[in-house]
């Protein structure tokens, strides 16, 4: 009886540690992408141009890029539970930054400090999924939280939008302040103190995984299937309203839609991977590069326009779930003290591809106009796919080899 009643407590707080994890994920993406749709808003207020908005988005995600490995590699001896209580302080302070600024350098080094901790925080906050859940259901799971990752979108982009056009864009970063500070505050109180992780382990045990050759080109999957998509996504609010036409509250609904299409997408990338794994990745791409042409050739045809940013929407994150499990298993198989590196790798890779995309995207936008994004998106989908045929035959070598060895 007694054990039953431990069984059942265990059991509601390991439902009530995921659903936090959602909601970390969920918040954020909302401090990530709440300048995607406010970008306009920022650039008359400092007086800036769209293209130096633009780097709000590349400088956070190139700072969320470098310090994310270097983090992880540097804590290795504190606990899981330290690291997460003390990322959150820095996170609150960065979203505290980010609706207090008055200026652009101001909400540059928002930015900057938003940029240094998320990838950490969320990396912490995914080793404790296999902890939480069965083997089977971590592809799942971890589909779940990063489906919260994009509804951020939904809301930070839509809402973000009608919120800046009628009360102001500062009220925007409140908001986002306040869901930041309850999702911390709940963490702190409620996530296990201590785990499987919490073995101290040096940076040079964990760099070990960092050049496995299948952690390299899986790595290299996101960093071109991301960029692909933000060459164009970076700039999507600009584009459906210079170029599509769109009013204000035309833009903030079709963000809407998009960012609910993006929610199924991570969805989906749990579902293939549970069902056919990274093989479907070989169809994805194709047909991503296909969509970010069509989009190009579309120029300002509403419907057709529509039509190819809702396929975007759909592909943009299907690939995801594949690579995180790959990192993770590379890591159990064979640097199983690399975990938390391991689940670090995604948000790296994720954040190179969003400031490679992003960049590449404002030359494009500053140089060719904005209607030109989704041709240079779609070169991007050829390299990803690529690195995709790469990897699985990085991974049937691999299979044979311990094969072999086994017998």
């Amino acid at each position: 009886m007694a054990n039953n009643t431990l069984l059942a407590k265990t059991r509601r707080q390991g439902r009530t540690c995921i659903v936090l994890l959602v909601l970390l994920a969920f918040s954020l993406g909302v401090s990530e992408f709440n300048v995607i749709g406010i970008e306009a808003e920022l650039a008359s207020d400092f007086g800036v141009t769209l293209p130096e908005v633009g780097q709000f988005i590349s400088l956070f995600a190139l700072t969320y890029a470098v310090a994310t490995p270097v983090l992880t590699l540097a804590t290795g001896r504190f606990k899981r539970y330290s690291l997460l209580a003390a990322y959150a302080l820095v996170f609150i302070a960065g979203n505290l930054l980010s609706a207090i600024a008055s200026n652009f350098a101001t909400m540059l080094l928002a930015r900057i400090a938003l940029g240094l901790v998320s990838g950490t925080l969320i990396a912490v906050g995914v080793t404790y999924i296999p902890e939480l859940v069965s083997y089977k259901k971590v592809p799942i799971v971890i589909s779940v939280v990063y489906a919260a990752y994009s509804m951020a979108m939904v809301v930070s982009t839509s809402v973000g939008k009608i919120m800046a056009g009628t009360i102001g864009w500062h009220y925007v970063m409140y908001s986002s302040l306040a869901l930041a500070v309850i999702v911390c505050a709940a963490l702190v109180v409620i996530m296990p103190r201590s785990g499987s992780t919490d073995e101290p382990v040096t940076a040079k045990d964990q760099a070990k995984l960092l050049i496995e050759p299948c952690i390299i080109t899986g790595s290299l999957i996101f960093v071109f299937g991301v960029g692909s998509v933000y060459v164009f996504y970076g700039y999507i609010t600009p584009y459906v309203q210079t170029v599509l036409g769109m009013n204000t509250y035309e833009a903030s609904t079709t963000l809407l839609v998009y960012g609910c299409i993006c929610l199924i997408s991570n969805l989906l990338g749990g579902v293939l991977d549970s069902k056919v794994g990274m093989k479907a990745l070989l169809v994805i791409f194709p047909l991503l590069g296909l969509a970010l042409l069509g989009l190009m050739l579309a120029q300002s045809t509403l419907m057709a326009a529509l039509f190819c940013m809702a396929a975007i929407a759909f592909l943009m994150y299907s690939f995801s779930v594949s690579c995180i499990t790959l990192f993770m298993r590379v890591a159990d198989e064979l640097h199983p003290k690399a975990l938390t590196l391991a689940s670090s790798i995604e948000p790296l890779a994720f954040n190179i591809g969003i400031s490679f995309g992003t960049a590449v995207g404002g030359l494009v936008v500053g140089n060719l106009g904005i209607q030109y994004a989704g041709g240079a998106g779609a070169v991007f989908t050829i390299v990803a796919f690529a690195m995709v045929v790469v990897t699985l035959l990085l991974s049937k070598k691999a299979l044979l080899n311990r094969e072999k060895n086994e017998e």
